[in-house]
């Protein structure tokens, strides 16, 4: 990778606020943020399209040999727009159905081989901040600046349970909690690359922190990097 190349990872267990901490510090930084969440969940999406357990491990990672099927991202004005099959699919893969799937594909290998090897071609071609669950101990392990960020599981819920209100969903705080109890569990017990903070990650509980405050101790990382 070229010494001008600066990337920055940045895990975490779902709610932690990985994808809007990290877009604040891409536009401050005037680099990029690629959410490889999304990409997951856009797998996920196509996976419920299709009417196929995502629970089926054999026909899930099966997708992933299909030429047809192609999981994609481009930049807008800077910001990610996550393509399914050359469908914008940025809105439809922020529900908590496409998150629950998006966590159970994520534990077969062939998904995550797949897409691992997308998110590397990417980071590889500029500076950018990369945010998900296994970007500091898979995806760029060499990376410039690695941060795992964390919150309670209450405080996660909430914070998460607040942003399906204000984008107009249907949520309970207890079954959002309960929903994210779960995808913690199978995060960080599946057998392929687990959930866990990288070797050399600035651990950041933002449980009482505010968003300004966690922004600029990241900012604060990149300048002594």
């Amino acid at each position: 990778m070229p010494d001008t190349i600066v990337n920055i990872a940045i895990d975490g267990p779902v709610g932690a606020g990985k994808s809007t901490v990290a877009d604040e510090v891409a536009r401050r930084l005037n680099i990029l943020h690629l959410d490889t969440g999304a990409m997951y969940r856009a797998l996920a999406l196509r996976v419920l399209a299709l009417g196929i357990d995502p629970r089926d491990e054999a026909t899930v990672s099966g997708l992933c040999a299909d030429a047809a099927l192609r999981v994609e991202v481009a930049f807008e004005n800077g910001m990610q727009r996550t393509l399914l099959n050359d469908e914008d699919v940025s809105g439809l893969i922020r529900t908590q159905e496409a998150g629950l799937a998006a966590s159970t594909i994520s534990r077969y290998r062939p998904v995550r081989e797949w897409l691992v090897a997308r998110q590397r071609q990417i980071a590889c071609t500029q500076s950018m901040v990369l945010d998900g669950r296994d970007i500091g101990t898979v995806v760029l392990p060499d990376a410039k600046v690695k941060v795992y960020l964390t919150a309670t599981p209450e405080e996660r819920a909430r914070r998460r349970h607040q942003q399906l209100l204000e984008a107009g969903q249907v949520a309970v705080y207890q079954d959002v909690l309960e929903q994210l109890k779960t995808r913690d569990l199978q995060d960080q017990t599946r057998a392929v690359d687990p959930l866990r903070p990288a070797r050399g990650a600035v651990m950041l509980d933002t449980t009482h922190l505010s968003f300004e405050q966690t922004v600029q101790t990241i900012l604060d990382l990149v300048a002594l990097a």
